[in-house]
C-alpha cells in the first residue's frame, strides 16, 4: 500500500503526486519547507514549525497558499490516510510554475506539498549508544536563518561525514562549530551547556528553541556563544537537536571520544525531559 501524499490542494497516492517541470522549487529550489516530528499520534511543536514557516516565507517574500489552521488540518489528514503515530511529516512551499526567468514571476501560484515518513524517534539505537561526528567546511551562503530547500551543501556534508563513518557532519568556519548539517550543535562541559546564539549564520531549530527552554526550567545552565572544534574535543559531552533527531548524544568527534565515549548523564536527561515534555504537551 503506497503513501497518501499532498499535492496542492489534493490528496493522492504516491506514484501518482506530480508537479511541473517549470516548479520554480525544482529550477532555482525557490522554496522552503518544513519538518513535524510525531510522537503517539501527535504534533510535537507544530506552532513553532508554522512560526518559522512564515518567517522564511517572508524573508523571500513569499505567499502561502493555504492558512496556518488549514495547514494544521493538512497534517492530521496526512497522519489519518497513513496511519502515521510515529515519525515525521515534511511540507515545503514553493513560488510555483513560470516559464524560467531569475525574477520573481508575477501571479504565479504557490506550491505546496506534504508527505509523511514513519520513524521511531523515541526509541532508536543511536539514543543508547550515541552517534559519531566529522567536521566539514561549511560552504553554504549567508542567509542560513531561512530554511531553504536549497539543501545541496548540506548533502554534500552529511555525505562527506558519512564517507568518514559519522552519522552527522558538524560544520565549520573561521574554526567555529556552525552547526549540523541537518541538526543545532551542542557541547557539555561541567553542567553548562553551549550552543552558538541565533544569527544569520544558522538556522533557528525548532528543537532547540524547546530544548533551552526546558534547560531553564531544569536549572541547567546555557550559553549562548560560538565553540571551536578544540572546545568540542575537550567537552564532557555533546549532543544534537532536531526534529527528526529530538536530542541525540554524540560521543566521538573526528575519531576523539567524547567525555566517557558514553552518553552523558546532561543529554540523557535533556532528552528524556524533551520526549516527557512532548508527550504531555
Amino acid at each position: 500500500m503506497s503513501r497518501t501524499v499532498y499535492v496542492n490542494g489534493e490528496f493522492v497516492a504516491e506514484e501518482n503526486a506530480k508537479v511541473s517541470i517549470f516548479d520554480r522549487g525544482y529550477l532555482f529550489a525557490d522554496g522552503v519547507y518544513e519538518v513535524t516530528a510525531i510522537i503517539d499520534g501527535k504534533m510535537i511543536d507544530f506552532d513553532y514549525h508554522m512560526e518559522r514557516l512564515s518567517r522564511s516565507l517572508r524573508q523571500i517574500a513569499l505567499d502561502i497558499p493555504v492558512t496556518i489552521d488549514e495547514l494544521r488540518t493538512i497534517h492530521h489528514e496526512l497522519m489519518a490516510r497513513n496511519n502515521l503515530s510515529n515519525g515525521m511529516i515534511y511540507m515545503h512551499i514553493t513560488r510555483g510554475v513560470a516559464d524560467r526567468n531569475f525574477t520573481y514571476p508575477e501571479n504565479a501560484r504557490s506550491t505546496l506539498i506534504a508527505f509523511t515518513q514513519q520513524a521511531n524517534l523515541v526509541n532508536p539505537p543511536h539514543a543508547e549508544t550515541g552517534v559519531k561526528v566529522a567536521t566539514i567546511p561549511d560552504i553554504r551562503w549567508a542567509r542560513r536563518d531561512i530554511k531553504s530547500i536549497a539543501l545541496l551543501p548540506q548533502a554534500m556534508g552529511k555525505q562527506a561525514a558519512y564517507e568518514k563513518g559519522a552519522y552527522e557532519g558538524w560544520m565549520v568556519e573561521d574554526g567555529l562549530v556552525t552547526e549540523g548539517t541537518s541538526s543545532t550543535a551542542y557541547i557539555v562541559k561541567g553542567a553548562v551547556i553551549t550552543t552558538r546564539p541565533l544569527s544569520n549564520s544558522i538556522l533557528a531549530g525548532v528543537t532547540r528553541r524547546t530544548l533551552l527552554t526546558l534547560a531553564q526550567e531544569t536549572n541547567i545552565t546555557i550559553e549562548q556563544r560560538p565553540f571551536t572544534v578544540k572546545e568540542a574535543l575537550a567537552a564532557d559531552e555533546a549532543f544534537i537537536t532536531s526534529a527528526s533527531t529530538l536530542v541525540l548524544p554524540v560521543v566521538e568527534i573526528d575519531s576523539h571520544k567524547i567525555g566517557t565515549g558514553r552518553p552523558g548523564p546532561v543529554t540523557r536527561k535533556m532528552r528524556e525531559t524533551y520526549i516527557k515534555t512532548a508527550r504531555e504537551g
